[in-house]
């Protein structure tokens, strides 16, 4: 280990410092270039030699880079996740008009979320009038089962994903957070048949939402979209038939610009 990696290590960095080098590292490749030698990614990158000959070993076992003799160039792996955050941006362009017109309709909080492993990632929010303190936010994450879009995505999940929200634990994030694994499989089950999720007051005090989940050509949901707020000022049941057409409508139109997973 070089003095300069000691140095990091000891300020508790050391994480930060290899993803910030793996960074350079790739950010060290051009537009013209397909592939480079050790020396010259050393010399992009100001990063020592035996530094980048370790790194490059690393992010060629998982993919990142690929060899061609004594240099590499940018591996398959990038490629597959460039494609699934081109896809996730698709879904946000296409489903910001129908947010639009659902917000105008029910004067609530629209939001667009992934599913990440047991967590929603919300993707796009659109606030509505006089809305209550939610605890989402545009790329933070909640528990899945803890909210409207996550209970949507889950009910369309395979049951290995299911399996796993649960043995990670329902941790309670709301006052009436679902923290027994009975009563969310019975949720999902209800959720699944009718393509409708609601919460209320399980991500936070005084929140009320309902979800679905949008599916492309019948797959796994890609994502969901939800219409929240205060809970006793909307009646969600009422609005549930609007979410769940934006979410149709939102479907249909990535069924052209999108390939399914």
């Amino acid at each position: 280990m070089s003095p300069e990696e000691r140095n990091t290590s000891r300020s508790g960095e050391g994480s930060t410092s290899v993803v910030r080098r793996m960074s350079a590292l790739l950010a060290a490749f051009g537009n013209r270039d397909t592939y480079l030698g050790v020396n010259e990614l050393a010399r992009r990158t100001g990063i020592p030699k035996a530094t980048v000959s370790r790194l490059v070993k690393d992010m060629e076992g998982v993919g990142f880079l690929e060899r061609s003799g004594a240099r590499v160039g940018l591996g398959l792996r990038l490629f597959e996740l460039g494609e699934r955050a081109s896809r996730r941006r698709s879904v946000r362009e296409v489903a910001l008009p129908f947010m639009a017109d659902l917000r105008e309709a029910t004067g609530q909080t629209i939001h667009l979320a992934v599913l990440d492993g047991t967590e929603v990632v919300y993707v796009e929010i659109l606030r509505g009038r006089n809305a209550p303190r939610f605890p989402s936010a545009v790329g933070r994450r909640l528990p899945a089962h803890a909210t409207g879009v996550g209970k949507a995505l889950l009910a369309g999940s395979p049951n290995d994903v299911i399996d796993a929200v649960i043995a990670a634990g329902l941790q309670r994030v709301g006052p009436r957070t679902i923290t027994a694994p009975g009563s969310l499989l019975r949720q999902l089950k209800r959720i699944s048949a009718s393509g409708i999720a609601y919460e209320h007051e399980e991500s936070a005090p005084g929140v009320a939402c309902v979800a679905s989940a949008i599916h492309v050509n019948g797959g796994p949901p890609v994502a969901a979209v939800s219409a929240s707020g205060w809970l006793g000022k909307v009646d969600i049941r009422r609005v549930g038939p609007a979410v769940y057409t934006a979410a149709l409508s939102i479907g249909r139109v990535l069924s052209t610009a999108i390939e399914p997973r």
